[in-house]
């Protein structure tokens, strides 16, 4: 049990960066096709089985793997262009591991932290890694001696010091706020409520400050409005003009890890983090009853909207085959079973004598799973975004940094210094 409870945040962590790609190109392209009012991919399949489109976003990533990896002659420099894409990818994915997904949990007397890295750093390993990430697209810009990738670095560059500025200004806000830079202790704080009824989140404490550092999220994952770096429209592809294969596909799995860093972080500061409103971990440990029955009811107002949308939506659009058919069956069935056995197990323990320890690590997975929904809502919200807005020019990018976010982001640390002062 003691190796395990060090090596299940990793899992967890390598799961929501690298594991679920494939899902996220899904759901990128299905909300887009439901923005532009459009279908979204239905129709690639393994013997029938499309998984509601999952299948050609693993089909693409086995393309990307054996695509002819191609250097052009022209290059500067061979290893800056290869190690530009390594960058940053490794910068996005080691962003997640200060990210708490439960609260410490402890076990027999040994107390294992849910992050991958219980470093006390905190924030400031997030600051560090994504000041770190934008190397590589500058390198990858020069090294590949293109016009296109020298423009998209240069913009990248000039993007990087209008936006990087007021998001450190916003945190320091979340700082003198919560008054540490552990980001465990931050979502400790969240559990708490003011007013006597709010849930103490951060987005609610400090708006302004949730509303400066989403905004210069989007412009850290270089997504539109935001990518101005690899502007399709103007300078083909940009920084990564000239790459292909699997280097291409470390620029194109990093964005989407950006992204996913940089929505963890906005749940960890802003949204309350792996709590419940109104709900502490003592409460669940102390009231073992009232968690296993919130669970039960939980999972079913989870999965009976689930297993209605795919029964009503299965036909509605694209091509009729027999595999469809086949596939909602299946997709109802193994829903069902699944519901069905977690209601019996968890009907058990609450029938029976409940173990400490099982409740220990089911307090663990509610808070597991109550950050992976926030988390999921918040990348729908970054979707939404980025096929709803046009591109930003360069200039306005800057002029929005130095002439708004910077002048917000001070006057909120004021006014946040004199709060805590009071």
């Amino acid at each position: 049990m003691n190796s395990w409870m060090t090596v299940v945040p990793i899992l967890i962590m390598v799961l929501l960066s690298v594991g679920i790609i494939p899902l996220l190109i899904w759901m990128e392209r299905r909300i887009a096709s439901m923005v532009q009012n459009r279908l979204g991919p239905n129709r690639c399949n393994i013997h029938g089985f499309r998984l509601g489109g999952i299948v050609q976003s693993i089909a693409d990533v086995i393309k990307l793997l054996y695509k002819e990896d191609f250097y052009p002659r022209h290059i500067r420099n061979r290893f800056l262009f290869l190690i530009a894409p390594v960058i940053v990818f490794v910068a996005s994915f080691l962003t997640f591991a200060v990210i708490p997904f439960a609260d410490t949990v402890t076990i027999h007397g040994h107390r294992y932290a849910m992050q991958a890295l219980p470093t006390t750093l905190g924030i400031l390993w997030f600051l560090a890694l994504t000041g770190l990430g934008i190397y590589g697209i500058i390198i990858a810009g020069w090294s590949s001696h293109n016009k296109f990738g020298i423009l998209g670095a240069l913009r990248a560059s000039s993007q990087l010091i209008s936006y990087e500025i007021a998001m450190g200004l916003s945190l320091v806000s979340m700082i003198l706020t919560y008054d540490t830079i552990h980001l465990n202790d931050m979502v400790a704080y969240q559990s708490q409520t003011f007013f006597g009824f709010l849930p103490a989140w951060g987005i609610l404490i400090q708006p302004l400050a949730a509303l400066i550092f989403v905004i210069t999220a989007f412009a850290e994952t270089n997504r539109a409005p935001f990518d101005v770096a690899e502007g399709e429209s103007e300078i083909v592809a940009g920084y990564h003009t000239e790459y292909s294969a699997m280097k291409f596909g470390l620029f194109f799995v990093g964005e989407y890890l950006a992204m996913t860093a940089s929505a963890a972080l906005i749940v960890t500061l802003f949204l309350g983090g792996y709590t419940l409103p109104w709900v502490s971990t003592e409460m669940m440990l102390s009231s073992p009853d009232l968690l296993i029955g919130g669970l039960i009811l939980g999972q079913w107002a989870l999965f009976v909207p689930l297993m209605l949308w795919i029964r009503k939506n299965n036909l509605r659009r694209g091509v009729v085959c027999n595999g469809r058919e086949r596939e909602r069956h299946v997709l109802l069935w193994l829903f069902g079973s699944i519901l069905l056995i977690s209601t019996a197990l968890l009907g058990t323990m609450l029938a029976g004598v409940i173990d400490p320890l099982a409740i220990t690590l089911l307090s663990a997975g509610v808070q597991v799973g109550t950050f992976i929904l926030k988390l999921f809502a918040v990348i729908v919200f970054f979707i939404v975004v980025r096929w709803t807005f046009p591109r930003f020019r360069y200039d306005q990018i800057q002029y929005l940094g130095w002439y708004i976010l910077l002048p917000l982001g001070l006057i909120n640390i004021f006014i946040t210094a004199f709060a805590v002062i009071l």
